[in-house]
Formats: structure tokens, C-alpha cells, sequence
């Protein structure tokens, strides 16, 4: 049964590790030190919420009809376009490493910071592949007792990736004492973005 457990736990930790619009985000609250915690709760929450639903058989569901992958990704393109401008507005102004010294304006609210989360978590198509269809299709694949086990892995998996990558960001707050860094990382940020936008739209 722990080998279920440890299946579940490294193939989500697999995809979800891997560098997207999800974890360019929970990094960058991390390293403002700005709603970490209610940042990673939201995107370990929806994670596990898609992962759930994909052992459950929602990725067939999906796979049945293409319309609703279609609007995922002119949605989910839309709002990382929209995600990249401000990073790259933040990159051009140097507003993260004014937020990080503790200019109140440039910061966001709870709400905004709550709305961010569950945007990249539910508005990046990448997120139903990784979750719902690959996570998913592999768990539904396990004997039907079996399968809370493995989700139960592929679960503490993002919750342990999104809290080491939100938490351990403070790590390399040395780095980012530098407002050069903070550009750098708005721009690459920005660039990803709009690059995983085009992905969606060009697919």
C-alpha cells in the first residue's frame, strides 16, 4: 500500500515541480513575503480539488469534449497575457523590490492575492493536464481501494512542493535585496507568461 502512496507522491511531485505560471507565482509571493500562506493554502487546495476530480474520471470528461479545452485555453491565455504585462511593468518600474521594502501601494490586498492564486491554478490549462488528465488518468488506473492512497500522495506532494518553494524563497532573500534582481526576475517572469500564452494559442 506505501508503494501507492510513493507512486502518487512522485508522479505528481514529477509534473508539478516543473516551472510554470503556478510556481513562477507562488515564488515570486514568496520572495515578497507577501500572503504566503494563504497563497500556498489556495493553490495546494485547487490542486488537490483537480486531482480529486481526475482520479474521480473528470479527465475523460474532458477528453470527450474538446469545446471545454478550447475556452480553458483562450481563458487561460488571456489571463497570463494579461499576468505577463504586469510583471513586465513591474520589471520596467522596479515595483517588487519597492513592495519587498515595504511600500504599501505596490503590494496586493488579500482579495487580489486570493484572486491571483486561483487564477493560476484554475486558469492555466496546464493545470488540467498535469492534475486533472495525466495525475488523473494514472490514478484512475490504480485497483479502486487503492485509489484515495494515491491520492492522498499526489496531494502531499504539491503541499509539500508549494510550501517549500513559497517558504524556502526567504532563502534567497540576499539575492533579492538587489532591485537589478527583482527586474530580472519580472522580466523571465513576464516572458514565461507570454510564452505559455502563446503555446495555448498557437496549439
Amino acid at each position: 500500500m506505501s508503494s501507492v502512496f510513493l507512486t502518487g507522491f512522485g508522479v505528481s511531485a514529477g509534473l508539478i515541480m516543473a516551472i510554470g505560471a503556478q510556481n513562477a507565482h507562488v515564488l515570486r509571493q514568496g520572495l515578497r513575503r507577501e500572503h504566503v500562506g494563504m497563497t500556498i493554502a489556495v493553490c495546494a487546495l485547487c490542486d488537490a480539488a483537480l486531482i480529486v476530480l481526475g482520479v474521480a474520471g473528470l479527465g475523460g470528461l474532458f477528453s470527450a469534449h474538446p469545446d471545454w479545452m478550447a475556452l480553458a485555453r483562450y481563458g487561460g491565455a488571456a489571463f497570463l497575457g494579461w499576468y505577463g504585462l504586469r510583471a513586465l511593468r513591474s520589471a520596467l518600474r522596479g515595483d517588487a523590490s519597492a513592495a519587498l521594502a515595504g511600500d504599501r501601494p505596490q503590494r496586493l490586498s488579500r482579495r487580489q492575492a486570493l484572486g491571483a492564486a486561483a487564477g493560476f491554478s484554475l486558469l492555466n490549462p496546464h493545470a488540467y493536464l498535469d492534475t486533472v488528465v495525466l495525475i488523473g488518468s494514472i490514478g484512475s488506473q490504480q485497483a479502486e481501494d487503492l485509489q484515495p492512497l494515491f491520492t492522498a500522495g499526489a496531494v502531499s506532494a504539491s503541499i509539500a512542493w508549494f510550501a517549500l518553494l513559497g517558504y524556502g524563497a526567504r532563502a534567497l532573500t540576499p539575492v533579492f535585496s538587489r532591485p537589478a534582481a527583482w527586474r530580472v526576475l519580472d522580466a523571465l517572469v513576464a516572458a514565461m507568461l507570454w510564452t505559455i500564452a502563446a503555446l495555448l494559442l498557437l496549439r
